[in-house]
Parts: structure tokens; sequence; C-alpha cells
């Protein structure tokens, strides 16, 4: 990815996971034979004409943060991970 495209989407979509969504599914898009929604150069790879897409505000996203009757979404912390060792004995030969 070019970072000079990276900086100019990111002032569109300032929420860097957001970005990264958005990216990520149209790079899947594009290998999937879909066709870009702007003009680019040849050689170019598909997480860049999803940036150029983007920036040509070829792409939007909309927030369903808080549309849920007025409450705001409810955020669910995901559970830590505890790793147990588990130990076994071996019988040594006498």
């Amino acid at each position: 990815m070019k970072a000079e495209l990276v900086k100019t989407a990111s002032e569109i979509i300032p929420n860097h996971q957001i970005l990264v969504n958005i990216v990520s599914r149209r790079v899947r898009q594009l290998c999937l034979g879909h066709r870009p929604l702007v003009e680019h150069a040849l050689g170019l790879g598909h997480a860049d004409i999803a940036l150029t897409e983007i920036i040509n505000q070829k792409l939007t996203y909309e927030s369903t943060f808080g549309q849920n009757g007025g409450h705001p979404a409810e955020v669910v912390q995901f559970p830590g991970i505890i790793a147990i060792k588990k130990v076994v004995k071996t019988k040594k030969a006498a």
C-alpha cells in the first residue's frame, strides 16, 4: 500500500478500524473479480485501488451505533485467555 493513499483515506475515514474493515472487504471483492469503481494505473494493488475508491468517495459507510431504541450499543469485553499448563508425570524405568 502506498503511504500517501493511506494518509489521505484516513482523513476521510478517521477511525482506523473502520478504514481497515472497508479496505479489507473491498480487496476481497476485487480479488473475486469485481470491477474497480475508479480508473487506475496498471500494476496498482487491490488495496491501493480500494483506498483510491475511498478517496474519490466511491465507498462510504454508515454507522449503526446507538440505533437500538435510543440506547447505546452494549460493548461486551472479550474474556482474557488463561493458559493452564498441564503437568504430566511419567514413570521412570527402574
